[in-house]
């Protein structure tokens, strides 16, 4: 039963809708086993139906309408006073929509984000765990409303709930044979755990997997940790694996894969996890200016096929066709649409792919997401190209420069400011920089001013350098320009923007050798600094800035890593808010790299089955 209470018509008498006028009836023997659900969060009652849910067991709340209907910090004050008491099982959300489309998703919206202000905040007072955070989100929007409507919506159908085994395992599952548990490592390689199923969900998804202390500091030539990184063997942490993550493999339908938190101890984030050091920067944004960041990457890899010439096996390139080739596209077309209905599957949106200017090489670009989501979109993204290119007989490598006499392959990535549903990196007519807002130009203002030291997190081999030249689209000159190609700082008109207006900008230096959170983390962290300090930009470069370097009006990126780790070293904003022991064990594993190459310069050839 679903019973009304708190605001709502203006025709009813709020006095009566505090909803302790239903001690009575839930009192009442007759009742006991009628489920009761109290709606629109009892506003401005919350605390009373908070009381009721955790006194009486049939009583749940379902806090629709009072989002979106209050303000910002109305909705945030009333779910927090429902969660003080009321158990997290008992508490459910509807968007309480009507009459028109944009309703349902308003209410929808407007849930997630304040769900998410309420628990981040319990989990920085210790309230809750991270992976308690997430269950409890898991709880709210979907489970306890499956388990209190005996609802099943696993295949878009209503119906039964899905039954659940004696091991906990629900039957749609029982077919998966294998969970891989990823973590990018700081040399940005894809790493994973593989734990059989049953033992997964009967333990690995509560308790995790152990792994050592050494595994962030290993390098793209061997699996042991660099010196300097003060990370060794001795010690353990925990891969906790993120359940809102988990997918099943659309090119291996026995197998699931899950991106892991690292925990030091139960609920304790490790200080060396990339996702939580970008989780923490964006909090921090969130938290000082009310913004948060999205993100759109755009992939560039190389497919080859191989073959053999006497006992030696090659890679070499799968065609030889120039930019956005149709005989390119239909050459490799069953393998681009096995991708893209792959990458459908995994709710990954591609917005536009193509052929490249590189032998082989293509590009699939990614709808931009909230920051967070878009690395992790962005790993499984490479995971399932590469798996497909496989399954065709040929390898797919996103090495920055696999042939150093051919083009390079970028992560460029699209990002932008959002205040809830709008975008605030555009300009308005209260202001306008070139297109951007006072907000948008100050936080582009800080990246333009640490960008040498974020490519040490975003262009983090060697082989990153041998991309990053004139003339080449990838940004070898610190500077910034509308809709500049040549400029490592790109603002971007897409079509539907007025012309006078830009919606995002985007990062030429990106590559997919950085672990994807890492980089963003260093990109949030320089906005930080620009917004903090209203930082703002020198006048745009407008043509190719490589014509500006005989008189010395720009300065030239970074033209090796070693320049960029030495910036990294003096930059206090990035130890502030990337965390100093993370920034030393980068620093040390930036080095070790550079040694190992600079002595072995041909090994980077094998780095294709690494990257």
């Amino acid at each position: 039963m679903q019973i009304h209470t708190g605001f709502g018509d203006k025709d009813l008498d709020l006095r009566k809708c505090n909803p302790l006028h239903l001690r009575a009836v839930l009192e009442d023997t007759r009742f006991s086993k009628c489920q009761i659900v109290l709606l629109h969060a009892s506003y401005p009652f919350s605390k009373e139906a908070s009381y009721l849910a955790s006194v009486y067991s049939q009583v749940y709340l379902d806090f629709g309408l009072a989002i979106p209907k209050l303000s910002v910090q109305g909705m945030t004050s009333s779910i927090k006073e429902l969660l003080e008491l009321a158990p997290i099982k008992k508490v459910m959300f509807s968007t309480d929509g009507y009459a028109f489309p944009e309703t349902y998703y308003l209410g929808a919206r407007r849930a997630r984000d304040v769900v998410y202000r309420v628990l981040s905040a319990a989990c920085e007072d210790g309230d809750l765990s991270i992976q308690e955070a997430i269950e409890a989100v898991e709880d709210i929007f979907r489970r306890n409303a499956l388990y209190l409507y005996k609802l099943n919506v696993a295949n878009g159908s209503v119906g039964q709930i899905t039954a659940i085994a004696d091991n906990g395992i629900p039957l749609s599952e029982q077919d998966v044979l294998f969970v891989r548990v990823v973590w990018i490592d700081t040399s940005g390689q894809h790493r994973c755990r593989v734990v059989p199923a049953g033992r997964f969900y009967e333990i690995a998804r509560k308790k995790g997997i152990g792994l050592t202390f050494a595994s962030m500091g290993m390098t793209s030539f061997t699996d042991g940790p660099a010196d300097g990184t003060n990370l060794t063997g001795v010690g353990e942490i925990r891969l906790m694996p993120d359940m809102s993550t988990l997918l099943r493999l659309p090119w291996s339908r026995r197998e699931e894969m899950v991106m892991a938190e690292m925990h030091i101890r139960p609920g304790e984030a490790w200080e060396y996890c990339p996702r939580n050091t970008l989780r923490k920067v964006t909090k921090v944004l969130l938290d000082e200016f009310n913004v948060t960041m999205m993100a759109g990457f755009e992939n560039e890899f190389f497919l080859r096929k191989k073959v053999v010439s006497g006992e030696k096996e090659l890679w070499v390139p799968f065609d030889n066709t120039p930019y956005c080739s149709t005989t390119a596209f239909d050459g490799a077309s069953s393998v681009l649409q096995e991708v893209y209905t792959s990458l459908k599957a995994a709710e990954i949106v591609v917005e536009q792919l193509h052929a490249e200017s590189g032998k082989g090489q293509f590009e699939i670009a990614l709808k931009y997401v909230l920051c967070t989501l878009a690395a992790d979109k962005l790993i499984y993204a490479r995971e399932i190209i590469k798996s497909v290119a496989r399954k065709h007989g040929l390898l797919a490598t996103f090495l920055p420069k696999p042939d150093l006499n051919d083009i390079g392959s970028g992560s460029h990535v699209h990002l932008s400011l959002w205040e809830f549903d709008q975008n605030v990196f555009m300009g308005s007519s209260e202001y306008n920089y070139y297109g951007m807002s006072r907000i948008g130009e100050s936080f582009l203002a800080g990246v333009y001013l640490h960008l040498p030291s974020i490519l040490a997190f975003t262009a983090p081999h060697p082989n990153s350098y041998n991309r990053i030249q004139p003339n080449t689209w990838s940004g070898a000159y610190q500077c910034w320009g509308k809709e500049n190609r040549e400029a490592p700082l790109r603002t971007a008109c897409p079509p539907g923007i007025p012309l006078d207006l830009v919606s995002n900008f985007e990062i030429k230096s990106f590559d997919a050798c950085a672990n994807p959170h890492l980089g963003l983390a260093a990109i949030v962290a320089a906005g930080i600094d620009g917004l903090r300090r209203s930082l703002t930009l020198p006048e745009p470069t407008e043509s190719n800035p490589a014509g500006y370097a005989s008189n010395s009006k720009l300065k030239r990126m970074p033209k090796d890593l070693m320049e960029s780790v030495e910036a990294l070293a003096a930059d206090k904003i990035m130890h502030e808010l990337i965390g100093d022991k993370l920034v030393t064990a980068v620093i040390a594993v930036r080095k070790a790299e550079i040694d190992h190459y600079e002595k072995n310069p041909a090994a980077f050839a094998d780095l294709i089955h690494r990257y």
